[in-house]
């Protein structure tokens, strides 16, 4: 399934977020936002359906 993110700068962060479920992440640069939205959505569906 393909998702949907925004990336916006938060002081001298970058928050990344996911519009398809309530999971967000930050970094120092844009690509360290998104990557660790990645890792971060690896656990919520990791955890989801590992139940």
């Amino acid at each position: 399934m393909p998702f949907k993110n925004i990336v916006w700068k938060e002081g001298k962060y970058f928050v990344a977020q996911c519009l398809n479920v309530e999971v967000s992440s930050f970094g120092k640069t844009k690509i360290e936002a998104l990557k660790n939205l990645d890792e971060a959505l690896e656990l919520y569906f990791e955890e989801d359906f590992g139940k």
